[in-house]
């Protein structure tokens, strides 16, 4: 009965997979054999050639996405969580601060999580572009504007309705997304058996005798053919969700089969019918095929997008407990799975952007120049990551450690060259957008770094202003305070203004101080700690992973255990709300220091952040110079 419901359980959680994991990869075959043919490569559309292609394809999805991602990074978990935040954090407490290595890991952490986001922008626009294309083909002379407002239109739509969550919607991924794998195996086997000498491909020698053959040329082409294996970042990134048996299971079952089909099939209908071209994907099957055909990619390319989506809510989620974004809203879509978020801001900003990458492009093949070098860039920073972790945190011999990252390496800097060299036809996109993030979220990082440093100098040792305190103590008045106070901070600035203004201390006072740690969870009996300090006072130390949901009313109620019970409505907040002003001679440039002003004035609210009622807040205001 147990095997049984393992069993049951793995069949769920696999067809939740595919629909959520794979989307995006499984919707490449819409644009990618189009784009390595355009014209401005100067690649012939040749038998030899097209075998060459299909080969590179399907050896580019064994080596980087079956072995490189499915069989080596699904190992790299940080406590079951995956994606780059998490690689980066186990990356991080595999060094010490004091390291040589420490500054440039989170750069690149940081760097790699940036063109994630690029890559977030630019997968819903190719994706939902590249499947409302296929109006060309079943109406040809139709007019490029119909085509681009259906597509914002469907966008519009899909980021309509991100504030009521997926649950309802979700439940209907995997199914859709198995139709959609199963129709793309079929259309390749029919079109393999009018041209079987595609199979050719299924040997790597044609592979490396097209790149050798056709040297600069090919290595263009190579940055259309890195389209074939975008979404790999995604199976990596939702380990958490599903786990390793299911997302590996998902791919060698359902996804790269369909896949390598699909693509075979694809170079076999080029080879008996060159002139398709244009769109060899909506011409697998004929004429009669375009509108089932347009329906079935469009509610694939809708998912595709879905998943990216909620990924980047969660990488904001976690960029935000890591220090690298201000506090902002995150409003829960389901009472039962913690991980479906929404984030306004982000959902809104992302439209904006994704409908002008959409109006400057105009079509999928202008928009995959775009695509490619965000997506082989967070590859490379994956890569180079996971030698750190490999040598520093599992301790393997060195040369093992070159052996199993090395090659890939190799593999990425090759991807990701060939991409830049559409720098000036759409790379610039992500590699503006990824700039802008980056310098952001430094610049955010940087300043919180210079307001600690700013309040250490100034802080008073708590225990001896308590001890100075109580020598003659002041009035106590009934009741808890509770004072939040950072890890730098010696006494808070809120409780030095309440003794000031209102000459009065509570019976019971608490000092709170929330500590994020570098690692995804922090068990709920593991998160509180209480100190008793003497008269009446504590310090409660609260520890929280970059993907737990911070509350601290629940985990109030934790200490209850260690001796110190808590009464809401006899409890109050006190918080110094932190005014920061930008001094002459800091610690940043001019600029960085009013972006960094802006960003905080605008950041949403501790109490807000931490779950606490706003009934039971009381914020006194601080001024911090950097």
């Amino acid at each position: 009965m147990t095997a049984q419901h393992t069993k049951s359980s793995l069949a769920a959680l696999t067809l939740a997979a595919v629909g959520i994991v794979y989307g995006d990869i499984g919707t490449s075959p819409l644009y990618t054999l189009k784009a390595v043919f355009d014209k401005d490569h100067g690649l012939a559309l040749t038998t030899p050639n097209l075998i060459g292609i299909i080969s590179l394809i399907f050896w580019g999805l064994t080596l980087i996405v079956s072995l490189k991602y499915v069989t080596l990074m699904l190992r790299a978990d940080n406590r079951g969580e995956g994606g780059i935040m998490a690689l980066m954090a186990l990356a991080l407490n595999s060094v010490t601060k004091a390291s040589k290595w420490y500054v440039p890991l989170m750069v690149m952490g940081v760097f790699g999580a940036t063109m994630f986001y690029g890559d977030s922008v630019i997968t819903p626009a190719i994706s939902v572009l590249g499947a409302i294309e296929g109006l060309e083909v079943a109406l040809p002379g139709i007019p490029t504007w119909v085509v681009l407002l259906i597509t914002a239109i469907v966008l519009v739509c899909l980021y309509s309705v991100q504030r009521r969550g997926t649950a309802g919607i979700g439940r209907w991924f995997g199914p859709i997304m198995v139709i959609w794998f199963a129709a793309l195996a079929a259309m390749g086997v029919v079109n393999i058996i009018e041209a079987p000498q595609i199979l050719a491909a299924l040997n790597p020698l044609r592979a490396l005798g097209f790149m050798l053959e056709n040297r600069s040329t090919a290595f263009i082409a190579l940055g259309a053919v890195v389209l074939a294996l975008t979404g790999a970042e995604a199976l990596y990134a939702d380990m958490g969700h599903f786990g390793k048996k299911p997302i590996r299971a998902a791919w060698f079952l359902i996804a790269f089969p369909a896949l390598a089909l699909n693509y075979m099939g694809q170079g076999a209908l080029l080879i008996v019918h060159p002139e398709h071209i244009s769109n060899p994907f909506y011409n697998q099957l004929g004429s009669w095929s375009v509108y089932p055909l347009l329906l079935l990619s469009t509610m694939a390319a809708v998912i595709a997008s879905q998943a990216t989506i909620s990924g980047t809510f969660s990488m904001t989620k976690q960029a935000i407990a890591l220090g690298l974004m201000p506090r902002m809203r995150v409003l829960h879509t389901s009472e039962s799975e913690i991980g479906q978020i929404y984030i306004p801001a982000v959902n809104w900003l992302q439209l904006v952007v994704v409908l002008i990458g959409v109006l400057i492009f105009q079509s999928s093949d202008n928009m995959a120049g775009a695509y490619g070098i965000a997506v082989t860039a967070t590859m490379l920073c994956t890569t180079v990551l996971t030698f750190f972790v490999t040598r520093y945190r599992w301790h393997l011999p060195l040369v093992l450690c070159f052996g199993a990252t090395g090659f890939f390496i190799i593999m990425d800097i090759m991807l990701f060259s060939s991409s830049t060299l559409k720098l000036f036809h759409g790379g610039w996109f992500p590699l503006l957008l990824g700039s802008i993030l980056f310098t952001g979220m430094m610049t955010w990082k940087r300043g919180r770094q210079l307001v600690f440093e700013n309040l250490q100098s100034h802080a008073i040792p708590l225990d001896d202003f308590l001890q100075s305190l109580f020598v003659a103590p002041p009035t106590r008045v009934y009741g808890t305070a509770i004072f939040l106070r950072g890890e730098s901070d010696g006494v808070p600035h809120a409780l030095l203004h309440n003794l000031s203004h209102n000459k009065v201390l509570h019976e019971r006072v608490v000092f709170l101080t929330v500590h994020m740690l570098e690692e995804p969870w922090v068990p709920a009996a593991e998160q509180a700690k209480v100190t008793e300090l003497g008269h009446n006072c504590f310090q409660i130390n609260v520890h929280y992973g970059f993907k737990d949901e911070p509350d601290i009313p629940k985990v109030l109620l934790q200490c209850e255990a260690q001796g110190l019970p808590f009464e809401m409505m006899e409890t109050s907040f006190f918080i110094a709300r932190q005014t920061v002003i930008s001094a002459p001679g800091g610690g940043m440039a001019p600029w960085r220091e009013h972006l960094f002003v802006t960003m905080s004035r605008n950041a949403r609210g501790a109490a807000d952040y931490y779950q606490i009622p706003p009934n039971r807040v009381i914020e006194l205001g601080t001024q911090v110079e950097i």
